[in-house]
Parts: C-alpha cells; structure tokens; sequence
C-alpha cells in the first residue's frame, strides 16, 4: 500500500511515497507546488477533518477521482493524506483506497463507521464500505456491474441493487444521504458516454458535505489542468455530475431504510447484465 501525503501547514515539499522501502520522490505528477500555491497555505486553527472511503475495481478510475480530490485540497491548504491499494489487481480486480483530510499526523486507517464519504464505483464491491461509513456520512454509489467469472457461470449469486441500497441505508441515521446514479445517467461526448469517474466526481462534490470544503470551481481547475487532450469532454462530465446531483437532491435528503431517497430515482431490482464479464488476465 502506497502513501502519499500532502502536507499542507508544515508539509513536505515533495510527495512522500512511502511503501515498504520508504522511498521520497519528486512531485511530478500532480501540479507545481512552489510559490503558486504556497500564499494559499493558512493556519486552520480550528481544524476540520474529514475522511473518505473508496471501494471499486480496477480500471474504472476510482483512485483517479482521490488523486484529484488531494490536489484540489493540497491547493486550498488542507492537510491531506491519500493512501490508495490495489496489490496485484489487474482491470477488474478489487481497488480500494483511504483519503483523510485535515490531520497533521493520521494513522492509514478509518476505522470501521469512521467514514464522511464513501464512494463506491461497483454494485457488488459496495458491500465491502458499508461497515466503514458513519451514521451520519455519505454514501455514493455509482451502479456499475463487474460480474466475476463465477457469476457468469452461474455458480454464485450477484447482489440485486436493491439489497445492496438497503445495506447501505441502514448504515445511515435518517439526515444523511445515499446516492444511487445509474450508468446510462452518463451523457454522451462524440458518440461516447464521459468518463464515469468524472461524473461520479461531480455528483459527489455537488450532493455530499464534501462540496462544502472542497468548491467545485476548485476541484474543476484541478480536472481542467490534469489533462491536455479531452478537456471538453471532462468539462461535461464534470459539470452533468453537479447536475445530476441537483436533479436528484442537493445535500440534506433522508435516508430510509428501503433503499428509497426523497426525490432521487428509486431504486430498483438490478440483476447482473450478461455483456459484463470479467476481464481476463
């Protein structure tokens, strides 16, 4: 399990990686961190924490979405600390990560209601986070299906989304939100449906207490600048996710434990379409 940390108030001047060898290397990836932000970088006295539990399989972008919620909160002068894991897994195989903001010196892991967020990107994998998020948290799910080989074969069931939006909900007291967005909620770019995790990424900033911290305007400068082909296309993922969430009901919605979210879309019975095998390796 990698760690990468971002400072922010007393922080590096590199992006720390520290794995088994605890190496330090330079910050190439994400945007310059000299004087362009470093104005930015206040003393929050009163410190706000916040912790985010993602769960999904490979190949969807879902540390993609952590990696540009760290840099959107290194640039506002959060204290953030990311620590994705993904072992041996190959496209389709389980990825989840960690990501906490506003601690100077976190430990790797939520504990088990601990979660303020959790984003999960696979109807099944969702399961795995319920235990994680806190009775007062968010949970968004975004309803892709990854069918294992043994559920093509027919030899294992795969969880209906309803059972799994009531797992969900029952992990939540009445004021919090879960967040169902369906796949074909995804608008089409050029004859193509946008990247999913972008929109999953607006939906999350526009719906959980998350856009409270992190502005969307800031996140979406983070997403601009993080590629130089397909701004366009990001662009509207990004900004269809914020719509989504509007549609669906903006921050505040109760949730029961049915399954069932004021004026979101109902949750229906989902079984696993047979054109989503599992990649091989």
């Amino acid at each position: 399990m990698g760690v990468w940390e971002y400072g922010g108030v007393g922080g590096d001047s590199e992006l720390s990686r520290q794995g088994s060898n605890k190496m330090t290397v330079p910050d190439t990836q994400y945007a310059s961190r000299d004087t362009q932000y470093a104005s930015q970088i206040t003393d929050h006295a009163a410190r706000i924490t916040y912790d985010i539990y993602f769960v999904g399989v490979g190949g969807q972008g879902i540390l993609t979405i952590g990696e540009i919620i760290t840099e959107a909160a290194y640039r506002k002068g959060m204290p953030v600390n990311f620590y994705p894991t993904k072992g041996m897994a190959q496209r389709g195989g389980f990825v989840k990560a960690q990501l906490r903001l506003g601690r100077e010196m976190p430990g790797p892991a939520i504990p088990e209601k601990g979660a303020d967020l959790v984003i999960a990107t696979e109807v099944s994998e969702a399961l795995k986070a319920v235990r994680f998020v806190k009775p007062e948290g968010d949970f968004v799910l975004y309803a892709h299906v990854w069918a294992p080989t043994a559920v093509m074969l027919g030899k294992a069931p795969y969880p209906k989304l309803d059972e799994v939006a009531a797992a969900a909900c029952a992990a939540l007291d009445d004021g919090a939100r879960f967040c169902v967005i369906p796949p074909d909620a995804l608008p089409v770019y050029e004859g193509a449906p946008v990247a999913d995790n972008i929109f999953t990424l607006g939906v999350v900033l526009g719906r959980t207490r998350l856009g409270e911290l992190l502005p969307p305007a800031q996140v979406e400068a983070v997403v601009r600048g993080r590629w130089k082909r397909g701004v366009e296309r990001n662009m509207l993922a990004f900004t269809a996710g914020l719509a989504f969430a509007q549609a669906s009901g903006v921050r505040g919605q109760e949730a029961g434990a049915n399954g069932q979210l004021g004026n979101q879309l109902p949750v229906s019975s989902f079984q696993f379409p047979a054109a989503s095998p599992q990649a091989q390796p």
